[in-house]
């Protein structure tokens, strides 16, 4: 390290602007222009990744990298909206959880486009977005969760893994519009997968249902995000607007009435 440099700043220090190529290949992600307004594409891909470091040969979204990413974008005034492309197997509970809860929580535009799958805890990254949509050949199984590792034999184990499965079937049902009981009727349903308890949605099955909103791909998505986004703008407009008041104009005094040095009326002598 050069011995001038100094080294008492507060905070991180400014780093080089990052090409798009380089941003993409880093962490997947990119923002796409349009006018003045700027889209974030965020992808959810392979495994969500959560406290344990999975194999270097696994294809993972890491939630340590999607929740900065999230404030930033909530934070960014020239970020307009968010699309967020899922193909997952899914992943731990929490992590897709905890990030399925700050795109619920965002107050920009948000817009879920399902491909290829999103499979177990990705359902509530999916229902999550504001608006979401699925395509013709993509899938969405729906199982109950299980434990890996050393699992104890305990009636606290099974308390425990109930409680934590009633979270995920809450967060669901309360951004989506199936109700709690087909979709527990779906999580439990039996004979569908040969080495699992749980069912398959192909496309328009998951809008039948009400799980997600339309059947679409990615130019249907991208309309229908800029369609709230105008909306958004449109209701911010409107709201300045409102809380605008013209301030009245001073009371003029009458002719011969005596005024103080600051232009008040003084009351007439008795």
């Amino acid at each position: 390290m050069n011995m001038f440099e100094r080294t008492d700043f507060v905070g991180v220090p400014e780093q080089p602007e990052t090409s798009t190529n380089e941003t993409i290949k880093e962490f997947g992600t990119t923002s796409l222009s349009y006018g003045e307004d700027k889209i974030f594409c965020l992808p959810v891909i392979g495994q969500i990744e959560g406290h344990i470091v999975l194999p270097s040969q696994n294809k993972t979204t890491k939630y340590e990298h999607v929740m900065p990413q999230l404030v930033a974008i909530e934070e960014d005034p020239n970020m307009s909206g968010l699309l967020i492309l899922l193909n997952t197997v899914g992943g731990d509970v929490e992590a897709g959880l905890a990030i399925a809860e700050l795109i619920k929580s965002m107050s920009k535009p948000t817009v879920s486009l399902v491909l290829g799958g999103g499979h177990s805890i990705g359902v509530p990254v999916a229902v999550a977005a504001k608006y979401s949509f699925i395509t013709e050949s993509a899938t969405m199984t729906i199982h109950p969760i299980r434990l890996a590792g050393t699992v104890l034999g305990v009636p606290q184990t099974y308390e425990y893994l109930e409680k934590m499965q009633d979270r995920v079937i809450k967060f669901v049902v309360n951004n989506s519009r199936i109700p709690e009981e087909i979709f527990r009727e779906l999580m439990f349903r039996t004979g569908e997968l040969t080495r699992d308890i749980g069912t398959v949605l192909v496309g328009s099955e998951a809008v039948t249902i009400g799980l997600i909103n339309e059947v679409g791909g990615l130019q249907r998505a991208v309309e229908k995000l800029k369609e709230m986004t105008k909306m958004a703008n449109t209701r911010l407009q409107s709201t300045q607007t409102a809380s605008y008041v013209q301030p009245e104009p001073p009371l003029m005094p009458e002719v011969n009435q005596p005024v103080n040095g600051s232009g008040q009326v003084l009351p007439e002598p008795k």
